[in-house]
């Protein structure tokens, strides 16, 4: 086209762009914008707009704003790109103020603005921003949208607020694929895997066919029932549909069979897979580990490697995990150097859990204690309480009164530890201390019994626990959408308000 004498018109430009950041070419997306800039359009709004989503997309966030800036007069489309730009790279305070900006310029938002803005609220702490902004949705008369309607489902499940993505999903007169997925997914996630698999019966007699993604999670709810039933119906609706060779798929039924207790149905998934991955050798390693046959984990980890995959974090998880079940604690150790020193694999959280319980387990108490130590800070209570549920299981109240105490000082609010060590206690015979610490947690006092090491843990502990809340959980407020009627909506985006100064223009 460039060497004819038809020229590329503002819509070849956008089309070009969008081709590029699917792609993830960063070169071809800066030449195809020189190309814009020679060809007299850089100040066209559907090339401007295309430019701002094709750099969003890529995560070059600040180009697609000097973009945005350079136009003087943004129209909506323009204003809505550069907002759902801002939240598909995570920067959802910035689309916050574009948004009030907008307004404050004159330019009404629609149901694409609210998209966007929602989009890039992506972490359960930022569930009262998206309340307030369903709240002005309310107001603005966008709760009708369907595609706002989807988001917003998306919204509320990332945040665990099921009721209320339940609520918003039966507004919803024709719910898509995307919304049925969104829900059951955060059903699936937050560990409610009955409802997930009551919503998909009730998907599937709509008519609507899952994809991949949503049938692994459901097989993933599956596995936490622990009842092989719902599995295998699942299964019969993959192999219905074909959806057997894909790898997810395959890897969710390994690992579903496997949990569920039926190694040799998992097995037999595994054999049948035409290609083999990182994840479905992970699932077997996984499932072998879980019911105690290490020896056929190590060997599967052998052939893995043999083909040329490289393990990752999940493979020395699943490999250290067939070694706490068989308690080989020298395997363990060996695996442990190997995923360092040979594939350079920094060690996370749940390494360091199985390694404690794999010490801890076989009364190596020093040891573990030791490997914890000598871990930055601050260490997760994970890796302590796995320490103290060693101390639980061999009935060692000496060393689980070590391990309370940190556990006490990094969590001084949570109660299941004190449980422990007083079960610890009772099985220790020592009941004064047993019911003097049951006493004292009734009471909310935060120390162990008085005489042991430790003391009280004081108020700056609990300071500094406060003090690393996030700025929008703000207790004196109850979760104000749970009430599902319209001034409760309206009393969030008020109160939403008052948690982020960006977001009171919307009430």
């Amino acid at each position: 086209m460039l060497s004819s004498e038809t020229k590329p018109d503002n819509f070849t430009f956008a089309c070009i762009l969008r081709a590029c950041s699917e792609n993830f070419d960063l070169e071809g997306l800066r030449l195809v914008h020189g190309g814009v800039v020679a060809s007299g359009l850089g100040l066209d709004s559907i090339v401007s707009s295309a430019l701002v989503t094709a750099y969003s997309k890529v995560g070059l966030v600040d180009d697609a704003s000097r973009v945005f800036h350079g136009i003087l007069e943004p129209d909506l489309v323009l204003w809505n790109s550069m907002i759902s730009g801002y939240g598909h790279c995570g920067s959802w305070d910035k689309g916050l103020e574009l948004f009030n900006m907008m307004r404050s310029m004159g330019k009404w938002p629609d149901g694409y603005s609210v998209v966007g803005l929602i989009s890039g609220l992506m972490d359960p702490y930022l569930l009262k921003i998206g309340q307030g902004v369903h709240g002005f949705c309310l107001r603005s008369g966008f709760d009708s949208n369907a595609h706002l309607g989807c988001v917003l489902v998306s919204m509320y499940s990332r945040c665990k607020c099921l009721n209320s993505a339940q609520r918003v999903f039966d507004s919803l007169l024709q719910p898509d694929l995307v919304t049925w997925s969104a829900l059951i997914t955060g059903f699936s996630q937050s560990g409610d895997s009955e409802k997930a698999l009551i919503f998909f019966k009730k998907m599937n007699m709509e008519g609507k066919k899952a994809d991949t993604i949503l049938i692994a999670s459901l097989l993933a709810a599956t596995a936490q029932l622990v009842i092989v039933g719902p599995g295998s119906e699942m299964h019969g609706y993959v192999l219905r549909h074909g959806y057997e060779s894909e790898v997810m798929v395959s890897s969710a039924l390994i690992d579903m069979y496997s949990k569920c207790g039926f190694l040799r149905l998992g097995m037999r998934v595994f054999e049948n897979v035409p290609k083999r991955n990182i994840i479905t050798y992970n699932s077997v390693i996984s499932g072998l580990g879980l019911h105690g046959l290490a020896f056929e984990a190590f060997e599967m980890f052998r052939e893995m490697v043999e083909k040329g995959f490289k393990p990752d974090e999940s493979t020395f998880s699943a490999l250290l995990c067939a070694c706490c079940h068989a308690g080989f604690v020298k395997k363990g150790q060996e695996y442990f150097r190997t995923m360092k020193d040979e594939f350079g694999i920094q060690a996370r959280t749940e390494h360091y859990v199985y390694m404690v319980k794999l010490l801890g387990m076989t009364g190596n108490f020093e040891e573990a204690y030791n490997l914890i130590q000598s871990l930055p800070e601050p260490v997760d209570s994970g890796i302590w309480g796995a320490l103290l549920s060693c101390c639980d299981v061999l009935g060692n109240s000496e060393w689980a009164e070590i391990v309370a105490q940190q556990l006490f000082e990094n969590k001084p609010g949570k109660s299941t530890y004190r449980v422990m060590l007083s079960n610890i206690y009772a099985g220790d015979g020592r009941w004064d201390d047993s019911r003097k610490l049951r006493y004292d947690m009734n009471r909310g006092m935060r120390k162990i019994p008085a005489g042991h090491e430790g003391g009280s843990i004081n108020s700056q502990s609990v300071s500094a626990v406060e003090a690393a809340k996030s700025p929008y959980e703000d207790n004196s407020v109850s979760l104000l959408l749970l009430a599902g009627s319209g001034p409760s909506l309206r009393e969030a985006a008020a109160h939403a308000a008052s948690c982020h100064p960006s977001i009171s223009q919307f009430v």
